[in-house]
Protein backbone atom coordinates (compact mmCIF):
# COMPACT_ATOMS: atom_id res chain seq x y z
CA UNK A 1 0.00 0.00 0.00
CA UNK A 2 1.44 3.77 -0.99
CA UNK A 3 0.12 7.01 -0.84
CA UNK A 4 -1.40 7.61 -3.76
CA UNK A 5 -3.58 4.66 -3.36
CA UNK A 6 -4.86 5.79 -0.73
CA UNK A 7 -5.68 9.25 -2.32
CA UNK A 8 -7.23 7.24 -4.97
CA UNK A 9 -9.23 5.86 -2.11
CA UNK A 10 -9.89 8.76 -0.46
CA UNK A 11 -11.52 10.58 -3.70
CA UNK A 12 -13.77 7.50 -4.29
CA UNK A 13 -15.02 7.97 -0.94
CA UNK A 14 -16.45 11.19 -1.45
CA UNK A 15 -17.58 10.30 -4.70
CA UNK A 16 -19.97 7.52 -3.26
CA UNK A 17 -21.27 10.28 0.09
CA UNK A 18 -23.70 12.38 -0.41
CA UNK A 19 -23.46 16.22 0.66
CA UNK A 20 -24.59 16.72 4.53
CA UNK A 21 -25.35 19.43 6.49
CA UNK A 22 -22.28 18.65 8.47
CA UNK A 23 -18.66 17.84 8.31
CA UNK A 24 -18.22 14.52 8.40
CA UNK A 25 -15.22 12.58 9.22
CA UNK A 26 -13.09 10.10 7.25
CA UNK A 27 -12.74 7.05 9.41
CA UNK A 28 -9.46 4.17 8.28
CA UNK A 29 -10.75 0.67 8.82
CA UNK A 30 -7.96 -2.15 8.94
CA UNK A 31 -9.42 -5.96 9.48
CA UNK A 32 -6.94 -8.29 11.02
CA UNK A 33 -6.40 -11.89 10.78
CA UNK A 34 -4.49 -14.85 11.85
CA UNK A 35 -4.34 -13.17 15.66
CA UNK A 36 -4.76 -14.73 18.56
CA UNK A 37 -6.36 -11.60 20.90
CA UNK A 38 -6.52 -13.88 23.75
CA UNK A 39 -2.53 -13.81 23.85
CA UNK A 40 -1.08 -10.27 25.21
CA UNK A 41 1.38 -10.20 22.79
CA UNK A 42 -0.74 -10.10 19.57
CA UNK A 43 -2.76 -7.41 20.80
CA UNK A 44 -2.14 -3.46 19.68
CA UNK A 45 -2.74 -0.92 21.86
CA UNK A 46 -0.23 2.74 21.54
CA UNK A 47 -0.64 6.45 20.85
CA UNK A 48 0.82 8.03 18.05
CA UNK A 49 1.07 11.75 17.08
CA UNK A 50 -1.28 12.60 13.91
CA UNK A 51 0.98 14.80 11.57
CA UNK A 52 -2.03 16.30 10.55
CA UNK A 53 -4.30 16.87 13.32
CA UNK A 54 -7.87 17.94 12.52
CA UNK A 55 -9.94 17.79 16.25
CA UNK A 56 -9.83 19.49 19.61
CA UNK A 57 -10.22 16.80 22.58
CA UNK A 58 -12.00 17.72 25.22
CA UNK A 59 -10.07 17.43 28.79
CA UNK A 60 -10.79 17.34 32.05
CA UNK A 61 -8.17 18.15 34.84
CA UNK A 62 -8.23 15.98 38.05
CA UNK A 63 -5.50 18.03 40.41
CA UNK A 64 -5.12 18.73 43.85
CA UNK A 65 -3.70 22.51 45.20
CA UNK A 66 -0.03 22.41 43.04
CA UNK A 67 -1.84 22.25 39.72
CA UNK A 68 -5.53 24.08 40.19
CA UNK A 69 -5.09 27.44 38.89
CA UNK A 70 -2.58 26.18 35.95
CA UNK A 71 -5.44 22.97 34.64
CA UNK A 72 -8.54 25.83 35.12
CA UNK A 73 -6.40 27.88 32.84
CA UNK A 74 -5.60 25.19 30.26
CA UNK A 75 -7.94 22.36 30.58
CA UNK A 76 -12.23 22.24 29.29
CA UNK A 77 -13.21 21.57 33.02
CA UNK A 78 -11.21 20.98 36.51
CA UNK A 79 -12.37 18.83 39.78
CA UNK A 80 -10.56 19.95 42.36
CA UNK A 81 -9.47 17.00 45.09
CA UNK A 82 -11.42 18.34 47.60
CA UNK A 83 -14.51 17.87 45.61
CA UNK A 84 -14.32 14.76 44.94
CA UNK A 85 -15.44 13.28 47.94
CA UNK A 86 -19.47 14.61 46.12
CA UNK A 87 -18.57 11.40 43.69
CA UNK A 88 -17.80 8.79 45.87
CA UNK A 89 -20.62 5.89 45.24
CA UNK A 90 -22.69 8.19 42.45
CA UNK A 91 -22.11 5.75 40.00
CA UNK A 92 -24.52 7.96 37.17
CA UNK A 93 -22.89 11.65 37.71
CA UNK A 94 -19.14 9.68 37.21
CA UNK A 95 -20.50 7.71 34.26
CA UNK A 96 -22.09 11.19 32.89
CA UNK A 97 -18.81 12.96 33.60
CA UNK A 98 -16.57 10.05 31.88
CA UNK A 99 -18.76 10.72 28.92
CA UNK A 100 -18.39 14.06 28.35
CA UNK A 101 -14.30 14.54 28.41
CA UNK A 102 -12.17 12.98 25.44
CA UNK A 103 -9.26 12.59 28.24
CA UNK A 104 -8.79 13.16 32.01
CA UNK A 105 -5.52 14.55 33.27
CA UNK A 106 -4.67 13.01 36.82
CA UNK A 107 -1.78 14.36 39.52
CA UNK A 108 0.49 11.37 40.15
CA UNK A 109 0.60 11.62 43.41
CA UNK A 110 -3.14 11.43 43.57
CA UNK A 111 -3.44 8.79 41.23
CA UNK A 112 -4.75 6.52 44.53
CA UNK A 113 -7.35 8.43 46.20
CA UNK A 114 -8.58 8.78 41.95
CA UNK A 115 -8.84 5.36 41.41
CA UNK A 116 -10.42 4.54 44.56
CA UNK A 117 -13.29 7.38 43.43
CA UNK A 118 -13.20 7.10 39.73
CA UNK A 119 -11.83 3.59 38.78
CA UNK A 120 -13.78 1.64 39.13
CA UNK A 121 -16.64 3.04 36.46
CA UNK A 122 -13.76 5.21 34.22
CA UNK A 123 -12.10 2.24 33.87
CA UNK A 124 -14.40 0.14 31.36
CA UNK A 125 -15.05 2.74 29.91
CA UNK A 126 -11.28 3.77 28.75
CA UNK A 127 -11.29 6.90 30.55
CA UNK A 128 -9.15 6.29 33.39
CA UNK A 129 -5.72 9.03 33.22
CA UNK A 130 -3.51 6.75 31.10
CA UNK A 131 0.52 7.07 31.78
CA UNK A 132 0.51 5.86 28.33
CA UNK A 133 -1.64 8.95 26.84
CA UNK A 134 0.85 11.26 28.54
CA UNK A 135 -2.46 11.70 31.11
CA UNK A 136 -0.50 10.95 34.29
CA UNK A 137 1.28 14.21 35.74
CA UNK A 138 3.64 15.59 38.37
CA UNK A 139 2.73 18.18 40.57
CA UNK A 140 5.12 21.03 38.43
CA UNK A 141 3.65 19.50 34.99
CA UNK A 142 3.25 21.99 32.26
CA UNK A 143 -0.08 21.24 31.10
CA UNK A 144 -0.12 23.36 28.16
CA UNK A 145 2.57 21.01 26.22
CA UNK A 146 0.03 18.31 27.62
CA UNK A 147 -3.12 19.83 26.06
CA UNK A 148 -1.09 20.26 22.78
CA UNK A 149 0.14 16.75 22.63
CA UNK A 150 -3.45 15.33 23.76
CA UNK A 151 -4.93 17.26 20.41
CA UNK A 152 -2.40 15.91 18.12
CA UNK A 153 -2.97 12.24 19.57
CA UNK A 154 -5.22 9.22 18.97
CA UNK A 155 -5.24 5.72 19.97
CA UNK A 156 -4.40 2.80 18.03
CA UNK A 157 -6.41 -0.40 20.02
CA UNK A 158 -7.21 -3.69 19.16
CA UNK A 159 -7.78 -6.23 21.75
CA UNK A 160 -11.15 -7.61 21.65
CA UNK A 161 -11.99 -8.32 18.24
CA UNK A 162 -9.56 -7.86 15.05
CA UNK A 163 -10.42 -4.75 13.42
CA UNK A 164 -9.54 -0.85 13.85
CA UNK A 165 -12.25 2.21 13.07
CA UNK A 166 -10.72 5.09 13.92
CA UNK A 167 -11.43 8.83 13.01
CA UNK A 168 -8.32 9.92 10.47
CA UNK A 169 -9.53 13.33 9.22
CA UNK A 170 -12.18 15.65 8.42
CA UNK A 171 -14.42 16.15 4.91
CA UNK A 172 -12.54 19.28 4.46
CA UNK A 173 -9.04 18.08 4.92
CA UNK A 174 -6.81 17.73 2.14
CA UNK A 175 -6.41 14.32 0.78
CA UNK A 176 -2.52 14.25 0.65
CA UNK A 177 -2.50 14.72 4.25
CA UNK A 178 -5.11 12.51 5.46
CA UNK A 179 -3.57 9.68 3.02
CA UNK A 180 -0.02 10.69 5.14
CA UNK A 181 -1.79 10.22 8.21
CA UNK A 182 -3.03 6.89 7.12
CA UNK A 183 -0.51 5.19 5.87
CA UNK A 184 1.75 6.18 9.10
CA UNK A 185 -0.63 4.67 11.35
CA UNK A 186 -0.40 1.46 8.46
CA UNK A 187 3.06 1.22 9.16
CA UNK A 188 3.20 1.40 12.60
CA UNK A 189 0.40 -1.09 13.70
CA UNK A 190 2.42 -3.43 10.53
CA UNK A 191 5.66 -3.49 12.38
CA UNK A 192 3.52 -4.37 15.46
CA UNK A 193 2.34 -7.50 14.21
CA UNK A 194 3.39 -10.93 14.52
CA UNK A 195 3.31 -11.64 10.79
CA UNK A 196 3.66 -8.22 9.87
CA UNK A 197 1.42 -7.33 6.84
CA UNK A 198 0.34 -11.23 6.48
CA UNK A 199 -1.27 -9.95 9.36
CA UNK A 200 -3.71 -7.51 7.08
CA UNK A 201 -6.87 -8.98 6.10
CA UNK A 202 -8.37 -5.46 4.34
CA UNK A 203 -8.10 -1.37 5.08
CA UNK A 204 -10.82 0.28 3.96
CA UNK A 205 -11.52 4.46 4.03
CA UNK A 206 -15.38 5.93 3.99
CA UNK A 207 -17.10 8.76 5.47
CA UNK A 208 -19.30 9.26 8.62
CA UNK A 209 -22.62 8.82 6.43
CA UNK A 210 -20.85 7.52 3.54
CA UNK A 211 -20.11 3.53 2.19
CA UNK A 212 -16.22 1.77 2.88
CA UNK A 213 -14.23 2.19 0.15
CA UNK A 214 -11.41 -0.53 0.11
CA UNK A 215 -7.82 0.51 -0.25
CA UNK A 216 -6.62 -2.15 -2.97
Amino acid sequence: MDKETIIKSLKKARENAKKRNFSQTFELIMNFKGLNLKNPEQQIDFYTILKHPFRSVKICGLVGEELLDNSKNTFDDTIFSEEWDKFKGNKKDIKILARKYDYFVGQANLMPKIATIFGRYFGPLGKMPNPKAGCVVPPSANLEVIKAKLNKQIQIKVKSIPVLQIPIGKEAGKDEEIAEDIYSIYDQVVHKLPGESQNIKSIYVKLTMGKPVKVE
